[in-house]
């Protein structure tokens, strides 16, 4: 019922006929006919602005019909504002402006930096991913993650696979994964960064170290933020659908809703996704097991029971810009998976017909308001409440070969299919349902006691409750195993703004308080009868944290910046109870994990010549970590053979001590505003730091290279575009994208057989906006090369794959 529900919503949305948004061109030029360069032109009342390029040429897009007001500004000239009467698609304006003469020494001048170049040199070290364009295209948030620099998305797999996120050497529970603030696992694996589409974010900030006070909480790695869409400024509605490789669907919708008289707004957005995931695997991951129970490795073989469907809505009602709120929505979010899972942490054995099915429910109140009672005063609150269930079914009895046939072995002199061993694919036959509610709140009150002098006091409450039940045998009803997981965390943040806003500084202290609780029920015999007993166990940490950050610039455009941290993290919920859904398995014996880590770096443009602009960033960071929480890996002295590392389950253990330094940079040029170009690029040496065993005898590992993490990766990409093709105000956009990640090992001692080889991918892409600027398609090439790809423990991601895409914009309605 449920998917109907959402299938006719989404129906009932793309039906709907609307008018469309105007594109406005035209020059900037002096009263003498000079054209004036990197002036900032912009529509009075809403984010939408723009730069005009060394000409003085000028494009503004999704202009709302009617009277309109532009303001111009820049150094150059006078401050001035412009009314235009908006009424085509495509609308030419050319604006004549005054000079300002002579500039006095003792003039300031004010530069307009956006939201993205104000996050850059705020002191954080953090990237800001924008995806305006990529949202035209068939990407995911995901790929467009993993080409951020310093970041690495770990996939096992197609589209729908368990995802992790690497940060320079951190990951795990060490690295926050945020929707607009809140965790995104509070809202299942039904709405997360797999499935999000770009056409829905706003922006994703890649932060690594110490983090704002908005996301504080119990992290060190440092945090991905996924900022959605929220400008409810005009009214309109986009779609997008897209079909691939793999018999791959893909499609989104977004619509958002503004009374301009009560302030009142309404946003929805919602997605589909279906996938075969059939590529074809040919590394040595794959194997082929014959009758005689020799390993043929590798094995060329096309994926099955690999199938992945999800369907999500995000349906948001409130008020913006009101006397009692800057912002006040409450939100639901409802989605569903339907995922297959083709194997264990490896590849080497398939699975056939162990599948999950989850469904979240999540209600949300987001409210803001600065200004609040007295000026100076700011409070911001996020909080999320989650219903999410879990439904894993592995019941097939028999073995299967990477071909998709039985696995058979030699019984009697015949040849007769092979049962496993406990009657499911992984192990024992489950049929199981884990349910979780979560409680996520995040507030944040903050005052200006000075100018350029702010405090806040942060407050996080989470908690889990889950549930784990075993439907197979209703027997055990009585035998449901119950978890608690809560989380206080208090922090506190003075923030800073000296030296004629020259420095900036951010001080943090945290305190952190984690609870633990579980019920598990067991039957015991005793004197010839059974009885439940249940077993109770809590446990209680607490832990305090500091760090800082600081951004001081040097000369016009050139910032250094620098962060520390020393801080704890608390295993979570998966960590410590495991989760069979993504082949974990529990560890109720993790400890707490202590990072000391140093970031200094500096961010140096945009240099402007004329037609030329160049950027440049670069960061070094030094982390030490104590009892680092990490998926176990296996030791090469363990192995008697290699097949002995194709393992099916993992667990997180407490490592020890490591250590990471290394550096990344990253070059973006741009000529003419047409070729955009960048080049990043990050190098680590994460190593294991246990110099001495638990006897006190030296460690062997010590100063080894940590398995199984990718340390050097290189990525660069080329977008070009050419105006007036095939039709006049038509705009193509081409595409090029290559990924480079270095060999490194999965397996403690690096033996040669466990190499994860060399990896260089290439995509390809187009994308072309016809001249009414309502409809663009566009074509994707990935991994055009058929490069052999991997990730954790050697799992082979898609060869090559084509796409195309369809977006329709959809404006001026209501």
């Amino acid at each position: 019922m449920k998917k109907l529900f959402l299938a006719l919503l989404l129906t009932s949305l793309f039906s709907h006929a609307f008018a469309q948004l105007a594109t406005l061109r035209g020059q900037i030029k002096t009263e003498d006919g000079v054209p004036v360069g990197q002036a900032s032109i912009k529509l009075i009342g809403t984010k939408n602005v723009t730069t005009t390029n060394s000409m003085g040429w000028y494009e503004l897009s999704k202009i709302p019909f009617g009277k309109r007001e532009l303001e111009v500004t820049s150094i150059e000239v006078k401050h001035q504002r412009f009314f235009i009467d908006v009424h085509k698609d495509q609308q030419e304006f050319n604006i004549v402006v005054s000079a300002k003469g002579a500039i006095d020494i003792e003039e300031v001048s004010i530069h307009r930096n956006t939201e993205k170049r104000d996050l850059e040199v705020g002191g954080f070290a953090v990237a800001v991913i924008e995806t305006k364009e990529a949202s035209l295209r068939n990407l995911t948030t995901n790929e467009l993650l993993d080409r951020a620099v310093g970041v690495r998305v770990r996939q096992n797999g197609g589209i729908g696979s368990r995802v992790d996120y690497n940060l320079n050497g951190m990951s795990g529970s060490t690295v926050g994964i945020f929707l607009d603030g809140i965790e995104v696992s509070t809202y299942g694996s039904s709405f997360n960064l797999n499935n999000i589409p770009p056409a829905m974010i706003e922006r994703i900030e890649v932060y690594k170290g110490v983090l704002p006070s908005h996301l504080t909480g119990d992290y060190v790695g440092g945090a991905i933020n996924v900022v959605l869409k929220k400008d409810a400024s005009t009214n309109n509605v986009t779609i997008a659908t897209s079909y691939g490789s793999f018999n791959t669907f893909q499609s989104d919708i977004g619509a958002t809703f503004r009374d301009k008289r009560t302030g009142f707004s309404a946003r929805f957005s919602g997605f589909h996704t279906y996938t075969d995931n059939s590529f074809t695997t040919w590394g040595r991951s794959t194997t082929y097991v014959n009758h005689l129970q020799q390993i043929i490795r590798p094995y060329r073989a096309k994926r099955f029971n690999n199938t992945y469907k999800s369907l999500g809505g995000r349906f948001e009602l409130g008020f913006t810009d009101v006397k009692w709120a800057d912002l006040f929505f409450l939100g639901y979010n409802i989605s569903d998976n339907y995922n297959e899972i083709p194997h264990g942490t490896t590849m080497a054995t398939p699975y056939v017909g162990r599948f999950t099915e989850t469904d979240a429910h999540v209600f949300s109140l987001n409210y803001s308001k600065k200004d609040l009672f007295v000026k100076g005063l700011a409070l911001n609150v996020n909080a999320v409440r989650s219903d999410r269930g879990t439904y894993l079914q592995d019941t097939v009895g028999l073995a299967y070969n990477w071909d998709g046939t039985v696995r058979e072995v030699i019984q009697f002199g015949e040849r007769v299919p092979l049962r496993t061993t406990l009657g499911g694919q992984q192990g024992e036959k489950v049929i199981s349902q884990i349910d979780r509610k979560i409680t996520n709140t995040r507030s944040n009150l903050g005052y200006m006691i000075l100018p350029g002098h702010r405090i806040s006091l942060n407050h996080k409450f989470e908690k889990t409750d889950r549930d784990d039940n075993d439907l197979l045998n209703p027997i055990d009803r009585d035998l449901i195993t119950k978890s608690i997981v809560s989380k206080n965390i208090l922090s506190f943040n003075y923030e800073a703004q000296t030296f004629n806003n020259r420095l900036r500084t951010n001080i943090l202290a945290k305190y952190t308080a984690n609870r633990t609780q579980q019920t598990k029920p067991e039957i015991v015999n005793q004197n010839g009868q059974s009885t439940i007993v249940r077993r109770d166990t809590t446990t209680f940490a607490d832990n305090f944290g500091y760090g800082a950050t600081l951004s001081y610039m040097v000369v016009r455009d050139l910032f250094v910046i620098g962060s520390l941290e020393n801080a704890y993290i608390m295993p979570n919920e998966t960590q410590l109870y495991g989760d069979p859904e993504i082949n974990i398995l529990p560890n109720l014996q993790l400890q707490p994990e202590k990072n000391i880590n140093y970031n200094l770096g500096f961010r140096y443009g945009v240099i402007d010549h004329g037609r030329h602009r160049i950027s440049f960033y670069g960061s070094a960071f030094w982390r030490n970590g104590f009892d680092k929480i990490t998926q176990q890996i296996v030791d090469e002295r363990e192995v008697e053979n290699p097949e002995d590392a194709d393992i099916q389950t993992t667990r997180y253990v407490n490592l020890g001590k490591t250590q990471a330094r290394g550096f990344e940079a990253e070059i973006v040029y741009i000529y003419d505003n047409k070729l955009n170009a960048i080049v990043n690029f990050s190098k680590f040496n994460n190593v294991f730091k246990q110099e001495f065993d638990e006897n006190g005898q030296p460690h062997d590992l010590y100063n080894a290279q940590v398995p199984n993490e990718p340390f050097f990766t290189v990525n660069a990409n080329l977008q070009y575009r050419l105006n007036n093709i095939f039709q006049k105000n038509s705009i193509l956009n081409v595409y090029y994208n290559t990924g480079y990640v270095g060999q490194y090992y999965t397996v403690w001692g690096q033996p040669e057989w466990s190499s994860t080889p060399t990896q260089f991918v290439h995509d390809i892409g187009a994308s072309y906006r016809f001249p009414s600027g309502k409809l663009v398609v566009s074509l994707d090439g990935k991994n055009i090369f058929n490069a052999e790809a991997y990730d954790n423990f050697m799992v082979q991601k898609p060869g090559r794959g084509i796409y195309v895409k369809l977006n329709y914009t959809i404006n001026k309605f209501l």
